[in-house]
C-alpha cells in the first residue's frame, strides 16, 4: 500500500467504495487522515465502521476539507458533488492525483504516463513487460491491473507504468510523468464532455501539460491537437518519426506474435520510445516484443476450429479500434454491433475489402446491416450466440472469425470483458 505523511491531519472526503475507493481509504487512514466515506450500497461501507466518519458529502460540510475523492466512473459535468465541493473551495481529485502527491516520498523512481483514445492498454501492458522482463521493478495500474494506491511502493529504480484514461486526467493536476505519451485522439466518450470533441482532447492532453521543463513526451505529429499542448521545456518525440527512424519494417513485427497489425506497429513503437528514454538496451526492448503475451479482448486468438481462427476483440468499442484488426486479417467474418458511439462504419470504410461477411449484433445490429447490405454478405443475428454459431457454419479453413464490434457492449452485457468472456466460451463450445 502507498501512504505519505502529507496526507497525515487532513481531512477527505471519499465518494464510492469500489476497488480504488476502498484502497484510496486504506492508504489515507493509513496515513493518518481523517477521512469521511460514501457509498450508496450499505455493504460497501460496512468494513470503514468505527474506522472512519460515514456520510454522504453532498450533504456534509467541507470546510476546511483537503479534497473529494471520487471515482473516475461520476460524470463531472453532471453529478452534484462537482459543484457542491466547489461551493467550499475544495478540489475534486482521484487516487491518481493522491499518488502524484505521495511521490515525493516514495524511493527515487520514474513514472510512465499513457493515454489515447485506443492501444493505451496494449502500449501500457508492453511497457511493464519489457521492463519487467530487462529486469527493472516495475508496476502498472491506473487504469489497468490493481488500483496504484494499493500497490506496494518500488524500490528505488523502479518505473511506475500508469494506463490514464480521460476521466483520470481529469482528476489529476500534478503528476508531472517523467515520460507522457499521446497515442491518439479521436471521438470517444463524448457524453462526459456535453458532446464536444475538443473538451475531451483538452482533457486528454493535459497529461502532457502538467509535464516541467527537461521530461520526456510522446505524440503523434499528425493529431495537431497534441503538438499545441506540449508542456514548454519539455523533449518531444513524434510517434511517426519513431515509426520511420528506427526502422520497424513488417518483417520484424512478424517475431512480435501478440502485436499483429498496423495499430499495434504504432503500440510497439510508442513502447519502444518509453522505454529507449529509461535507458533500456536494443536487445532487452526487442526479448520483450517477442516474449509479449497480450491482453484478454485485444485481438486474443482465443482458438482455431476446423482451420478457422477465431479473435476476441471485444476491447473494439469504436470504429477506430476496429479498423486496425480489420486491417490485420483476411477473409474475416466480422461480427459487429452493440451500443454505437458514432453514426456510420467511420474508419472501418477503408478495411472493407478484408471482409467475406458480416453478422450484426445489437442495438446498432439493424443500422450496420443497412449500411453493408449489398457491399457485402449480411447476417441479421441480434445476439452473440447467433453471430458465432452462424459464422462457424459458413466460415472455410484458412478463414478468421473476428469480434471487433466497433461499439460499447452496454446494450447486452455489464463491459467489454463480459462480452469478450462469452465469446471465448461460445467458441469452446465449437471444439
Amino acid at each position: 500500500m502507498i501512504t505519505s505523511p502529507a496526507w497525515k491531519d487532513r481531512k477527505y472526503a471519499v465518494l464510492g467504495l469500489a476497488r480504488s475507493g476502498r484502497a484510496t481509504v486504506e492508504g489515507l487512514l493509513a496515513s493518518g487522515a481523517d477521512v469521511l466515506v460514501w457509498d450508496d450500497r450499505a455493504e460497501a461501507r460496512e468494513p470503514f465502521a468505527g474506522r472512519s466518519a460515514i456520510g454522504n458529502p453532498l450533504e456534509a460540510d467541507l470546510t476546511g476539507y483537503a479534497g473529494v475523492v471520487v471515482s473516475p466512473g461520476v460524470p463531472l459535468n453532471t453529478h452534484p458533488i462537482k459543484p457542491h465541493a466547489d461551493r467550499f473551495g475544495v478540489p475534486v481529485i482521484g487516487d491518481v492525483e493522491l499518488f502524484a502527491q505521495a511521490r515525493t516520498d516514495l524511493p527515487p523512481h520514474k513514472v510512465v504516463g499513457i493515454t489515447g483514445t485506443n492501444g493505451k492498454s496494449t502500449t501500457t501492458a508492453l511497457t511493464h513487460h519489457i521492463l519487467k522482463q530487462a529486469g527493472v521493478p516495475t508496476t502498472m495500474g491506473g487504469n489497468i491491473g490493481l488500483p496504484i494506491l494499493e500497490q506496494d511502493p518500488l524500490p528505488e529504480g523502479g518505473v511506475y507504468v500508469l494506463e490514464l484514461s480521460s476521466y483520470q486526467i481529469d482528476l489529476t493536476f500534478s503528476l508531472d510523468c517523467d515520460v507522457a505519451v499521446l497515442l491518439n485522439i479521436t471521438p470517444d466518450h463524448l457524453d462526459r464532455y456535453d458532446g464536444d470533441f475538443q473538451k475531451y482532447a483538452a482533457s486528454k492532453s493535459r497529461l502532457l501539460t502538467m509535464q516541467t521543463r527537461g521530461h520526456n513526451s510522446i505524440a503523434r505529429f499528425t493529431d495537431a491537437r497534441s503538438l499545441g499542448n506540449f508542456a514548454e521545456g519539455s523533449i518531444a518525440s513524434i510517434l511517426e518519426d519513431v515509426l520511420a527512424n528506427r526502422g520497424i519494417a513488417g518483417e520484424e513485427q512478424a517475431d512480435w506474435p501478440s502485436l499483429q497489425g498496423p495499430h499495434n506497429r504504432e503500440n510497439a513503437a510508442a513502447a519502444i520510445e518509453i522505454c529507449d528514454i529509461l535507458g533500456l538496451s536494443s536487445g532487452d526492448i526487442r526479448s520483450g516484443l517477442q516474449t509479449y503475451p497480450g491482453l484478454p479482448h485485444r485481438m486474443e486468438r482465443v482458438a482455431e476450429v476446423a482451420g478457422v481462427a477465431y479473435v476476441n476483440d471485444s476491447k473494439g468499442t469504436n470504429t477506430a479500434a476496429s479498423a486496425p484488426a480489420l486491417a490485420a486479417f483476411d477473409n474475416i467474418h466480422w461480427i459487429l454491433g452493440g451500443l454505437a458511439k458514432e453514426p456510420g462504419l467511420g474508419e472501418c470504410e477503408a478495411e472493407l475489402s478484408h471482409v467475406k461477411a458480416v453478422y450484426t449484433i445489437g442495438k446498432a445490429g439493424p443500422d450496420f446491416a443497412a449500411l453493408l447490405e449489398g457491399r457485402v454478405p449480411v447476417e441479421r443475428c441480434e445476439t452473440l450466440d447467433c453471430a458465432v454459431s452462424t459464422a462457424a457454419a459458413k466460415a472455410q479453413a484458412g478463414d478468421t472469425v473476428l469480434l471487433s464490434p466497433a461499439c460499447a457492449s452496454f446494450d447486452q452485457y455489464a463491459d467489454f470483458e463480459k462480452r469478450g468472456d462469452h465469446f471465448r466460451a461460445l467458441v469452446e463450445g465449437l471444439k
